[in-house]
């Protein structure tokens, strides 16, 4: 019989039934085959066996080098990149006006620029280098570094490790006592105020605004006279 154009013989058909019966038949082997074939262990170290990092002693961290800046978290020893001009110029315009206030009230709270060492715990050994403080408590000073928490901090942002500032300083120093920290962010133009005696947490401004500094009743910093002095 003469097939039409584009018709199938019963016998394609049925050749065609049997090669798809059996291509399935083979991808479900297959299937079989990569599902029960051997898998491969993978051994997770516990983290008591994994390598951890060398962690200092105080007395080895005052045998380091005078020229080499570091902050200690829990024993381990993190360099310091070096401060940018911006930063300078940040730090010198802040600590002059905190400075300026205390003397003016004739306070004896002294505020300190880095490097100057605060040791926020012996054991793990914490010390910190903030970039401006604000120590009111003249116990907590042995003319070496500040023992204790001081009562403000502010830390100006280096771009090469925001998340140091903004996520690690902040954790030590909520739960080491510190009462209020200032972040100064010059690229984002930012300042971030946490006022942990006051449970305020994470309450930005940016450089045109005027910020009262909590722990006193009369501190107010006008940032963009800052920005505008500095050409931010």
């Amino acid at each position: 019989m003469e097939l039409s154009k584009g018709a199938v013989s019963v016998t394609e058909t049925k050749s065609c039934k049997y090669f798809m019966k059996h291509a399935i038949n083979n991808r479900q082997y297959l299937l079989y085959l990569n599902y029960h074939k051997p898998r491969k262990e993978v051994y997770i170290m516990p983290p008591a066996l994994q390598p951890q990092p060398e962690t200092i002693t105080l007395e080895q961290y005052e045998t380091l080098p005078e020229n080499r800046r570091v902050e200690v978290f829990d024993g381990v020893a993190y360099d310091m990149a070096s401060p940018s001009q911006i930063h300078q110029a940040l730090s010198m315009e802040l600590s002059n006006i905190l400075y300026n206030y205390i003397k003016t009230k004739k306070q004896s709270c002294q505020v300190f620029s880095a490097p100057f060492d605060v040791k926020l715990s012996d054991n793990p050994l914490t010390i910190v280098q903030p970039d401006i403080m604000i120590v009111c408590d003249r116990n907590k000073l042995d003319e070496k570094r500040c023992n204790g928490a001081p009562d403000f901090i502010i830390e100006i942002v280096s771009p090469g490790n925001p998340s140091d500032d903004y996520i690690r300083k902040l954790y030590y120093y909520n739960n080491f006592g510190v009462r209020e920290y200032w972040i100064v962010d010059p690229k984002r133009r930012m300042i971030t105020v946490n006022y942990f005696e006051g449970d305020l947490i994470n309450v930005a401004y940016s450089f045109d605004a005027t910020i009262k500094i909590n722990i006193y009743d009369d501190l107010y910093i006008n940032f963009s006279d800052i920005a505008e002095l500095l050409n931010i």
